[in-house]
């Protein structure tokens, strides 16, 4: 399978599905009408067709931690994932110090990869995670995905690119 690779310039902005390139790979991606698709770090994002942000201040559909969240589903039930986590350490511990929680020892060490092992787990065959950081991994070959596409939104200045990673489970693509 060969990989896509397309780079861009836009402005940065915390509202990731709201950066110019993103929002179009977004609209050109996702069909609600369709496919379930699900965020579990929401914000205020309606672009899925379930949201979940653990921000109760926030317009998300459920205000649960995300591990808690994605256990709630069946394994190979859902079509796609917007896999848009805090992209460090110290972000994640701002979201959680935000909302008066602590994060746990075991969070600290193992919180993306529980995601990526729950997140697998609830994909179907064929179906898509597009994930949004700085580094282009993904969900991962040892967990069944195969990258299809990775997109760079350079921001410039001493701005880090957002790094856009497109995984299939089984890499076989679902027709998006």
């Amino acid at each position: 399978m060969s990989i896509i690779l397309s780079r861009f310039w836009a402005m940065p902005s915390h509202l990731t599905f709201e950066i110019k390139p993103i929002k179009e790979l977004l609209s050109n991606r996702i069909n609600l009408e369709t496919d379930l698709w699900l965020d579990p770090f929401a914000k205020d994002s309606k672009v899925a067709s379930l949201t979940n942000d653990i921000n109760p201040k926030t317009s998300a559909d459920f205000h649960l931690d995300a591990l808690q969240w994605l256990r709630n589903f069946r394994a190979d039930s859902i079509d796609g994932v917007l896999f848009d986590p805090p992209y460090s350490l110290r972000q994640l511990k701002e979201c959680y110090d935000g909302i008066g929680s602590a994060m746990t020892s075991h969070e600290s060490k193992h919180f993306f990869s529980d995601l990526k092992n729950e997140i697998a787990r609830i994909v179907r065959p064929g179906g898509c995670v597009i994930s949004f950081g700085w580094s282009s991994g993904g969900i991962g070959k040892n967990r069944g995905f195969e990258i299809e596409e990775v997109m760079l939104i350079a921001h410039g200045g001493i701005h880090n690119d957002t790094i856009v990673t497109i995984d299939i489970k089984g890499g076989v693509c679902c027709g998006l």
